[in-house]
């Protein structure tokens, strides 16, 4: 990749960072809903978890509402880049003589960065609730798989909002993609235990994978290989890529 493109590439991502240190607010408010499932669910269904002989259930949950975490942020990135279409900042943009893929993939990764960032800030509150990691050694991993969640949810909000004009449109889709992507996931429940209409849902629910590699290398359970859950985030985040590239390069400027 020329030098000129990688330019163009990080100076779209350092605008996402950027823009997201500016909000104190976004930061604080972004971990209320995680902090709310870790103290009522996690404490609150802990003894009858604990009575089914599943042990723990803040140690199988907290990987969960990290990916949780992780998930909201990627997934309404995308909401910036309809602020920024309707604001005209956008278009400042695509008059720039740079390339449309360069343009997503910096805003991509600024938000899969920031996504990763607040993932890192829930797993360090599940430390203060009392979560313990099974392996340190499996940190390094676990960062991979925070990483591939928020590339294609990012990635999946950019190719939604290419599509949208305002945004009553994208909150009506995401109400019927990210609450259903997140239950069905078994980030609140384990899925070997569960109706097999539920498991078969999970299969075909992206998160699942991401869900089940972060458990397993945090809490050390898992209903998944490793290596299935890394080829299916890595291989759909990368078609998606393109499909994001594609819708992005049909927005007129």
């Amino acid at each position: 990749m020329k030098t000129n493109q990688l330019n163009t590439i990080y100076i779209m991502w350092l605008r996402q960072i950027k823009r997201y240190w500016r909000s104190k607010s976004r930061i604080i408010g972004s971990i209320g809903q995680p902090l709310l499932f870790l103290v009522a669910m996690g404490f609150g269904l802990g003894p009858m978890y604990a009575k089914a002989g599943g042990g723990s259930y803040l140690d199988f949950l907290s990987p969960g509402i990290i990916g949780q975490a992780i998930l909201f942020m990627a997934v309404f990135n995308g909401v910036e880049l309809i602020w920024d279409r309707q604001f005209g900042f956008l278009k400042e943009t695509l008059v720039a003589p740079v390339s449309r893929l360069e343009i997503v993939l910096g805003r991509v990764l600024g938000g899969t960065t920031i996504s990763v960032f607040q993932g890192i800030i829930v797993f360090f509150l599940t430390l203060i609730l009392g979560f313990r990691p099974q392996n340190l050694a499996l940190l390094p991993l676990s960062l991979v798989f925070m990483f591939l969640i928020a590339l294609f949810y990012t990635t999946l909000g950019t190719a939604i909002a290419s599509l949208m004009e305002d945004f009553h449109g994208f909150q009506l889709i995401m109400n019927f993609l990210v609450m259903p992507t997140f239950f069905l996931s078994g980030a609140l429940f384990p899925l070997d235990n569960t109706a097999s209409v539920l498991t078969t849902i999970a299969k075909f629910n992206p998160l699942t994978y991401g869900i089940d590699g972060l458990r397993q290398t945090l809490a050390n359970t898992a209903v998944f290989n490793l290596s299935l859950d890394i080829l299916v985030l890595t291989v759909l985040s990368g078609i998606l890529l393109m499909v994001s590239s594609y819708l992005f390069s049909k927005i007129e400027a």
